[in-house]
């Protein structure tokens, strides 16, 4: 990481999002910038490339886990919701404890990873109420609040709107949009979901749109921030475009890329 911005020396920072267990190349995101921003997503349930990965495959193997992304690819969201419930009845009254151990034991790798300084808000397959107990002094988390970097001020919103897949940080259209007016007018707006445009929420892989914020659209609109960063959608239609004013950017899957998206100043 390098040193903290000082004087009229430029600023870079690099932003990842869904990062979903990769903390190989984590650990390698900071090196050249001043600072990094993670958007969310560091745990890995499933992964819908391989399989063989995450937390349901570890607990229910990797024929379950084909079925269970067979389904949620056609979208019949009840069968996949009654075939993890099957699943989950195996495992009994300890499924929250289940659940919470494989979470801490993927946030510790994940946390001690990040360089320092890092930025961090949650994403809708996060777990929030366990982040402070693993973010240490140089990771700092943020949402629904602002930080200022390099001269300018950043603004963080967290978590995901409400769907039928049901995933643990799902929050509704009005708690969402409080959060965004909370963050108020900011230089670049950074949020883990993408605003409410066809061309940014719709997978070309999974073939269908995933959610994104009105909330978040409007206040592109109205505050006009220089950028607007996300990830959530992996392989989106469009990656960057411009709202008026402001480039709005999915920093990219992080998970399958390795790679952090640089923005320098």
């Amino acid at each position: 990481m390098a040193p903290t911005p000082a004087g009229n020396r430029r600023t870079r920072v690099h932003v990842v999002s869904d990062v979903h267990g990769n903390a190989r190349d984590l650990a390698r995101a900071g090196e050249g910038a001043d600072a990094l921003i993670c958007l969310g997503d560091l745990v890995l349930f499933l992964d819908y490339a391989d399989h063989s990965r995450g937390i349901f495959p570890d607990l229910f193997g990797v024929e379950n886990a084909d079925r269970l992304v067979a389904l949620r690819t056609a979208r019949r969201f009840e069968e996949a919701r009654e075939l993890g419930a099957r699943l989950w009845a195996g495992v009994g009254a300890d499924r929250a404890s289940v659940i919470e151990k494989a979470v801490r034991k993927q946030y510790a790798e994940m946390f001690a990873a990040f360089p320092t300084p890092t930025y961090a808000t949650y994403g809708n397959v996060d777990m929030p109420p366990l982040w402070q107990e693993y973010a240490g002094p140089g990771t700092t988390v943020l949402d629904g609040e602002r930080v200022e970097i390099g001269g300018r001020v950043f603004g963080f919103v967290g978590g995901g709107l409400r769907t039928p897949m049901r995933t643990p940080y799902e929050i509704s259209d009005e708690e969402y949009a409080a959060k965004i007016e909370a963050v108020g007018e900011v230089d670049v707006l950074c949020t883990h979901i993408p605003p409410e445009v066809p061309e940014l929420v719709y997978d070309t892989v999974a073939r269908r749109f995933e959610r994104g914020s009105r909330a978040l659209l409007d206040a592109i609109h109205r505050t006009r921030p220089r950028y607007a960063l996300f990830g959530h959608v992996h392989q989106p239609l469009t990656r960057r475009m411009r709202i008026g004013a402001t480039e709005c950017v999915n920093v990219g899957h992080f998970a399958a890329t390795g790679t952090p998206w640089a923005l320098d100043w």
